[in-house]
C-alpha cells in the first residue's frame, strides 16, 4: 500500500492576504521612525508566514490510521468515506452540518471529505476534511482498510 500524504499549504490568496500586516505596520510605526515601520513590517510579515506554513494541516493514511493534523483514529472505526465539491461542500458545511462533527477545514480549500466513525465510545459521527485531492484521499482510506 502507498502511503498517503497531504499538507494544505496556505494558498497564494492567503499570502497575499497577509501582506496587508505590512501596510497596517508601516502606518502605526513609520511616524514614530521610518527604519521602525520598515522592521517592524519585516518581521511582523515573517512571523504571520511562518505562523501560517507552520500551523498548516498534515492528512496521512497508513496502514494503520488516519491522521489528520494531532488528532487520529485506527481505520478500524472508520465507515463511509465520501467526497463533497462544489455546491455540496457548502451544504456539508451549512445546513447539512452535525454540531457533533470533528472539523479541519480550510477556507481556501473547496472540497471535502466525509469519514463516518464507527466508534460506539465515540460521540462524533464523522469527520469533515478539507483536501485539494479529496478522492485520492478517499481512495488511500479505502485501501488502506483492505490492507489491514
Amino acid at each position: 500500500m502507498q502511503p498517503y500524504r497531504e499538507t494544505l499549504w496556505p494558498s497564494p490568496w492567503v499570502i497575499i492576504a497577509l501582506a496587508l500586516v505590512v501596510p497596517a505596520t508601516m502606518l502605526v510605526l513609520a511616524p514614530v521612525s521610518l527604519a521602525a515601520g520598515i522592521v517592524g513590517a519585516v518581521v511582523l510579515y515573517g512571523g504571520c508566514l511562518a505562523l501560517a506554513f507552520g500551523t498548516a494541516p498534515r492528512i496521512q493514511v497508513s496502514e494503520a490510521s488516519l491522521s489528520v493534523g494531532k488528532a487520529s483514529i485506527p481505520l478500524g472505526f472508520i465507515g463511509e468515506v465520501v467526497v463533497y465539491t462544489g455546491t455540496d461542500a457548502t451544504a456539508q458545511l451549512r445546513t447539512k452540518l452535525d454540531a457533533r462533527a470533528w472539523l479541519m477545514i480550510r477556507g481556501w480549500v473547496h472540497s471535502l471529505v466525509k469519514v463516518e466513525i464507527v466508534d460506539p465510545a465515540d460521540p462524533t459521527p464523522y469527520w469533515l476534511l478539507s483536501s485539494r485531492r479529496p478522492q485520492a484521499l478517499a481512495d488511500a482510506i479505502a485501501a488502506a482498510r483492505t490492507h489491514a
